[in-house]
């Protein structure tokens, strides 16, 4: 009994001793997790913070400013890059004008053909006939300058000129300043088709001059240091091309169309002359038969 009694003793004294040692320990080990735990997770939210991306921006913002548009041209071009451009607008405005200003006139001159043709002639005088006409109508024009040229054939150097000779003279001169007034403008739409693309070209050459200018500054040949300059001066050539494709177009079709309404102005002008010939205006033509 007195042995049992001693081992029993000596296990409660160990079991006291290793409790006494462990607890502290788990304490301090859980203390140190409980600890850490937090730690681990602020970590793992700055971790969060840091990856996330950020909102696209709105549509508006992103297509409010193109570096490589015409408003980006403006803005970052110099004077010469603004003068050739400013140049070039000026001889896509005259040409557009002209175009539309000639067409209006050559539709004008044509409605006041068809006029001619259906009052002129079935007039009894040629007075009558005159006025018949409309009073800006060129047609009204080549008639009073033959009918002037019938009754002021006089003077003596006029009288060394025979009375057809002069009537000619006269219808003729008329008809080539009708000719002239509807070529008004055709030769500035002949210079813009020949010269735009070469302003343009200059434009190109100015744009390019400048990407070279960046890559020698920068020292490298990065793609944002020549895109702008070279954006800039295909903007120039297009620019070139667009004004002066329209004028060289505009050019052909007014001109053929010239020639259509001339060929209709040259017919009255000959038929005119044989009436003014006929001897049916006055008493004192000279070629009028005597009745």
């Amino acid at each position: 009994m007195n042995k049992t009694a001693k081992y029993i003793a000596r296990f409660a004294a160990i079991g006291l001793i290793s409790t006494s040692t462990l607890l502290p320990i788990s304490t301090v080990w859980a203390e140190e997790t409980a600890q850490t735990t937090p730690v681990t997770t602020v970590v793992a939210d700055e971790t969060t913070q840091t990856t996330a991306t950020p909102p696209p921006l709105p549509a508006t913002e992103q297509e409010a400013y193109n570096p490589y548009g015409l408003e980006a041209l403006w803005r970052e071009g110099d004077v010469i890059a603004k003068t050739t451009l400013f140049i070039l607008v000026l001889m896509s405005i005259g040409t557009w004008y002209i175009i539309f200003s000639k067409v209006f006139q050559q539709s004008k001159v044509k409605r006041h053909g068809i006029e001619a043709e259906r009052n002129f002639w079935e007039a009894d005088t040629l007075n009558s006939a005159k006025d018949s006409l409309n009073p800006s109508s060129s047609y009204r024009y080549i008639a009073e300058k033959g009918i002037h040229s019938t009754k002021h054939h006089d003077g003596s150097l006029l009288e060394r000129i025979d009375f057809n000779t002069w009537v000619t003279i006269s219808i003729q001169r008329a008809i080539e300043k009708v000719q002239s007034h509807l070529g008004n403008g055709l030769a500035f739409l002949a210079t813009v088709g020949s010269t735009a693309p070469f302003v343009g070209l200059f434009g190109t050459v100015w744009g390019i001059y400048h990407a070279l200018t960046a890559i020698g500054i920068s020292g490298q040949a990065s793609i944002d240091k020549v895109a702008g300059p070279v954006g800039e001066a295909l903007i120039m050539t297009a620019i070139g091309l667009a004004v002066a494709v329209p004028a060289v177009l505009g050019y052909n079709w007014l001109t053929r169309r010239n020639k259509a309404v001339m060929d209709n102005v040259r017919s009255f002008g000959s038929d005119l002359h044989a009436v003014l010939l006929s001897g049916e205006l006055n008493g004192n033509h000279p070629n009028r038969d005597s009745k």
